[in-house]
Formats: structure tokens, C-alpha cells, sequence
């Protein structure tokens, strides 16, 4: 018997989270997925703020029903649209850690999670667990930022690099397509604009074209002279694209702009999902 799509979606109550969950719920009907949410405790902290509440037994009743609010709410909505089923678990510990451990002994395929993004009160420009998950995660991962709520993505971007991996992104990336009749384009963003860019380009578009069976795909390739990630942000936009996917793998167009201080250039797609492939 095959084994289902798992997804895990950890969430702290927050409307990022809540934002998450809609996006996780929305995917799982399509995949027909098992749903995780999931809640890490901080057992130590809440602790110091209720020294007479013993082993934290009520901040687990606590988290407990509203987890179980939750999970019924997604059971009523999702489950006669497709999702297979919707559990919830929590547990005490570090988040990042916590989170990835759980993902792994659950066999999950997509970690979706949400983020703050900007704000002026923190000291990183997107939230720091969200970017350590998306560095640290065996797979892949879909950072929702909190002032995002689910649309049918009618057009999602896919950053190339020229990579053999990218045939079987791109076919991971037309079954996801195929569920919500979405338009992709395959953009490669270049900081130069050399004749060479365009035989690199039309290669690619070669050998990758066998792989895809789907119509609505466009190949593009655009120059920035400046920094590569701001490029990719403005193509975005301008394309008006629902949704950016990123192949994660070393020597990739991810790596190369995100290497260094990944949470601030995610910032720079703080206005759209962003999908971070890490695993076939």
C-alpha cells in the first residue's frame, strides 16, 4: 500500500501559524494528505510566570483544547474536500530542533510553516526559526509570511540554475501546478547579459522540455546587474506570480543568494509564499 503525502505544519497560535494552517489544509485536499499540527511547549519560561501551576499540567490543558479547536475546525473544512485525516500533537523542547526530530519520525513531505516577516519590534527581518527550519530541513519546506492568505496560485515561479536536478523539480512542480490549473514560469535570473546567457538558456530549455508534460509553462530568462536576489523579487512581482519555488542544493541559485544571512534576503519575498524544495 502506498503511503500517504504527510504534511506537518508546527504552529504557536499566532495568526502566521493560522495563516499556515490554511495553506497546509488548502495543499493537503489536493494531495490528499495526512495533516500534522503540531506545538512545541516552552515548558521552562511558562514556568517562571506560574511557578505554582505543577509540571505545566494546565498550560498542557491549555494548548491541548485549543489544538483539538483546531484540528475539528480543519476536519470540518478540508476532510469533504479531500484531506485524509488531521491530527494534532505537542511536545516540550527547542522548536527548530523539536520540529525537524518530528518531521523525520513522522516521514512528513512538506514542513508548512508561517512567519512574521517584518517588524519593527525584532531584531531579524524574518522570523529566525523559520529561516533555521528551512536551512536544516531533510524537506521541504513552505514559509507562509502572515499577512498572506490562501489563493488559488495562478502562476507559480520557479528560480532555475541550470541544474540536472531541475528535471525532476520541475516535475514535482507540475504535479503541485496540475492541482490548481496553475501557470508556471521557469526563470533563470542572470547578472550579466552575455550572448552565452541566451545559448545557456535555450540548452536548458532542451533538455528539460521532455520532462514536463504540461502545457502551461514559460520559459524566461532575465538580467540583473545588481544583486541577484532583489532581481528575483522584482520578477515576482511584476509577473505578478503566486508563488516562488527554490531548489535548495549546494552550488544552487538558492544558496548563492541566501548563503549568506539567509534571514534577511528571505525578506526580500516576505510578500509571497516561498517553497523550498529539498528532497525527490
Amino acid at each position: 500500500m502506498e503511503n500517504s503525502f504527510k504534511i506537518l505544519c508546527p504552529i504557536d497560535f499566532s495568526e502566521c501559524s493560522l495563516n499556515a494552517i490554511e495553506y497546509a489544509s488548502r495543499i493537503g485536499e489536493k494531495y490528499q494528505a495526512d495533516l500534522i499540527l503540531f506545538h512545541v511547549l516552552n515548558t521552562h519560561d511558562y514556568l517562571k510566570l506560574s511557578p505554582l501551576d505543577v509540571n505545566a499540567k494546565h498550560q498542557a490543558e491549555f494548548v491541548k483544547e485549543k489544538m483539538q479547536s483546531l484540528q475539528k475546525a480543519v476536519e470540518t473544512e478540508s476532510i469533504p474536500k479531500g484531506l485524509k485525516s488531521c491530527e494534532i500533537d505537542f511536545q516540550d523542547g527547542n522548536i527548530v530542533a523539536s520540529t525537524l526530530a518530528f518531521a523525520d519520525l513522522k516521514k512528513a513531505d512538506l514542513i508548512v510553516i508561517g512567519t512574521e516577516g517584518m517588524n519593527e519590534l525584532r531584531e531579524n527581518i524574518i522570523g529566525s526559526r523559520a529561516s533555521q527550519i528551512v536551512q536544516e530541513s531533510k524537506i521541504d519546506v513552505l514559509v507562509v509570511p502572515r499577512k498572506v492568505f490562501f489563493k488559488t496560485p495562478r502562476k507559480l515561479i520557479y528560480a532555475s540554475d541550470y541544474l540536472e536536478e531541475d528535471k525532476l523539480a520541475i516535475q514535482k512542480i507540475v504535479e503541485l501546478a496540475g492541482f490548481f490549473d496553475s501557470e508556471i514560469d521557469l526563470v533563470h535570473i542572470s547578472s550579466t547579459h552575455k550572448t552565452i546567457d541566451k545559448t545557456l538558456h535555450q540548452v536548458m530549455i532542451d533538455e528539460i522540455t521532455p520532462f514536463i508534460r504540461y502545457d502551461k509553462v514559460n520559459f524566461v530568462l532575465k538580467s540583473f546587474r545588481d544583486d541577484l536576489a532583489l532581481g528575483l523579487e522584482s520578477y515576482l512581482t511584476t509577473s505578478k506570480g503566486d508563488m516562488l519555488i527554490m531548489l535548495s542544493r549546494k552550488k544552487t541559485f538558492f544558496d548563492l543568494i541566501f548563503s549568506k544571512n539567509l534571514s534577511k534576503k528571505m525578506a526580500y519575498f516576505i510578500s509571497k509564499p516561498l517553497w523550498v524544495i529539498k528532497s525527490f
